[in-house]
């Protein structure tokens, strides 16, 4: 299966009084780089997530953010911190035994002082077991989302293929004509100019120039790394970087066939040719 580098998932649950939100994003890049983002209670979970991520995702750059989000209205997560209360009492009684005529604290003093009044934290296990699981499952999304997406790359690819071989079908016919109608007219023109074009010394240039102008060998590649390209596809897995190096070994056989060509059709022809595995090369360079 060909997969994608870009897709993207989101996932919610609820835990303790808290909301936990997942996202992970995901575009093409040469390499995997994941960017991992947490609220600051989930610090300590970025190495296993790390972990996690690497071993499923091959290369793209990837981002996940992790948010831990309190209830609206969670009132009943609010805690009192009785022993800060009681140094609270305990130093308002030394200030009302040294300064008799000194204010006693009010309770909205009292709540408002730092530390006296906090919310309450979910049970770190429980957070760490829920947190992994949702990205767990955000994970599972992902892939399913570039699968899908690597599905239609897949597709595109193949349509290049077919219109490489419809390029090397209009081409490979006139292979064996392309010598033999170039020389029978280079050979008209040296007999109107007096050459005799019987000479040995002739027949050799026009040998050589033969094997200048030969381009069977490149169609044959051609045709051979359009088979590859179809063989990677159907095995799938990390494949981009394998396809990537059979595009531009189409492209380099495309050229070559272009500036070989001593025929006006072939010449069309590679152009064409180039179109397809532009179009190609461009839709691999998403494909994990």
């Amino acid at each position: 299966m060909i997969v994608s580098m870009t897709g993207f998932a989101a996932v919610t649950a609820e835990a303790s009084g808290f909301s936990l939100v997942v996202e992970l994003r995901s575009v093409n890049h040469r390499y995997l780089d994941l960017t991992i983002k947490l609220s600051d209670e989930l610090r300590a979970l970025e190495p296993p997530l790390r972990e996690m991520l690497g071993s499923e995702l091959k290369r793209g750059k990837i981002e996940c953010r992790v948010g831990l989000l309190r209830k609206s209205g969670a009132a009943a997560n609010l805690v009192l911190d009785r022993a800060r209360i009681a140094q609270l009492r305990e130093a308002a009684a030394q200030v009302v035994e040294s300064a008799r005529d000194a204010a006693a604290m009010t309770v909205a003093e009292i709540l408002h002082w730092p530390g006296v009044l906090t919310e309450s934290e979910a049970p770190a296990e429980q957070l760490t077991e829920r947190v992994m699981s949702l990205v767990k499952q955000g994970l599972g999304d992902l892939r399913a989302a570039r699968a899908r997406e690597g599905a239609k790359l897949a597709a595109i690819v193949e349509t290049s293929c077919a219109s490489i071989e419809a390029q090397i079908a209009r081409v490979t016919p006139r292979i064996p004509q392309i010598y033999a109608t170039y020389c029978e007219r280079l050979g008209a023109r040296l007999k109107e100019a007096g050459v005799d074009t019987n000479d040995d010394r002739l027949k050799q240039e026009f040998a050589l120039f033969a094997s200048k102008i030969d381009v069977a060998e490149e169609v044959a590649r051609l045709g051979t790394h359009v088979a590859e390209v179809r063989r990677v596809l159907r095995t799938g897995g990390s494949a981009g970087k394998r396809l990537d190096f059979l595009a531009q070994e189409l492209h380099r056989e495309a050229n070559t066939l272009g500036s070989k060509s001593v025929d006006v059709e072939i010449s069309q022809a590679a152009l064409e040719l180039k179109v397809a595995i532009e179009q190609m090369r461009e839709q691999v360079q998403n494909i994990e």
